[in-house]
């Protein structure tokens, strides 16, 4: 949902398109990701079923008090809490984050039932939408992250390099990001993944810009792609490039640098969208385990994942039209599917690139 023209998905079952929800809203200067934990009982339920009917409403009206402030908001749901809300039908891609461990590289598995993602050319406006959303919803949710992020000069991360060159754009964002005939009952659907990376800026500085360029893969004074006869194998837009069938596989990224200079924490927010989360899956085998096995991402000496979860997000036409009655939410423990182990292994994408930042105790980019 967004103040702009809504995309609107292929056809789903019902023959009329589905408008989706502003999964590929313009990059803006601030945002806010909030991820909550559905808490138990039917009461908490029953809030949040009756609140996907009325984030339409909710956004217009912050909306509102600034028509071009660019205010966004995407609600996406983790694996539990679609069955715990919804029941089935189930997205057919919808699972647990998979955890990838590869010696001492590890992409975590961290709890979360909910994800906002709120987008503005103004933090006031992400601010007030996140406080609104909170006052809903809070005795429903417990919170499990915030974070703000900002725009960092020419939209470059932290380590100084331009983040999000290769997004795609126009009818090719979208494309790469709705779900269209192959799941055609959530036609209009995205999925989404989220990590937080920390960077040790101290190490990562102390590189050469030669050889910081190396393992990014892009000059870091013009963002141009290195060329295939310099570029090493393990760099991070050479892993995080996925083809199929002689054709590259895209996702949309809108990652986010976000810090506390005192505290020393410095980040990258990793969101990226795609129509499978296969894609992304793919992306994060190869820059944790490498292609093959062993020529990983160097961009992991320096920066750690401290989060990572995976979220379906509905179109917009779904939300609008779920019950708000308690006769039909789902009850409360449902047999959901068992969390997959931690693997180095991830199932190869039919369908990408990967940009890729603090935790509430332990707290990590492209």
């Amino acid at each position: 949902m967004q103040n702009s023209d809504p995309i609107r998905a292929a056809e789903p079952a019902s023959g009329l398109p589905a408008v989706a929800q502003a999964v590929d809203a313009p990059l803006t200067r601030a945002a806010i990701f909030l991820v909550a934990a559905l808490n138990p009982g039917s009461e908490s339920r029953t809030i949040l079923r009756s609140f996907c009917g009325d984030l339409a409403s909710l956004l217009r009206a912050v909306d509102f008090r600034d028509l071009e402030g660019g205010l966004s908001c995407v609600m996406g749901f983790g694996s539990d809490a679609w069955d715990r809300l919804f029941g089935a039908p189930r997205p057919s891609e919808l699972h647990p984050f998979r955890e990838i461990r590869a010696g001492a590289r590890h992409a975590v598995s961290t709890p979360g039932d909910l994800l906002f993602h709120i987008r503005a050319k103004r933090m006031d406006l992400c601010f007030e939408m996140a406080t609104q959303i909170v006052a809903r919803i809070g005795n429903a949710v417990s919170p499990v992250d915030e974070v703000q992020g900002f725009r960092y000069f020419d939209d470059r991360d932290l380590l100084g390099f331009v983040d999000g060159t290769e997004n795609p754009r126009g009818a090719d964002a979208t494309a790469a990001v709705l779900i269209g005939g192959e799941d055609s009952e959530f036609a209009g659907g995205s999925y989404v993944i989220v990590q937080k990376y920390l960077h040790d800026l101290a190490a990562w500085n102390a590189l050469s810009t030669e050889a910081q360029e190396r393992i990014i893969g892009r000059t870091k004074l013009s963002d141009i792609e290195l060329s295939e006869s310099v570029k090493p194998t393990s760099a991070h837009n050479a892993l995080t490039t996925i083809v199929e069938d002689g054709k590259e596989v895209q996702i949309l990224r809108d990652n986010m640098p976000f810090g506390r200079p005192a505290q020393g924490e410095f980040g990258t927010y990793f969101i990226g969208y795609s129509r499978s989360p296969r894609t992304i899956e793919e992306m994060l085998e190869n820059m944790f385990v490498g292609k093959p096995p062993g020529n990983y991402d160097r961009l992991l000496d320096f920066s750690r994942a401290v989060t990572g979860n995976l979220f379906f997000v509905p179109s917009a036409t779904f939300l609008e039209n779920v019950a708000a009655d308690q006769s039909a939410a789902v009850v409360e423990s449902p047999a959901a599917p068992a969390a997959p182990e931690a693997t180095s292994s991830v199932p190869s994408v039919p369908d990408g690139s990967l940009g890729i930042g603090s935790l509430k105790g332990d707290s990590q980019h492209e």
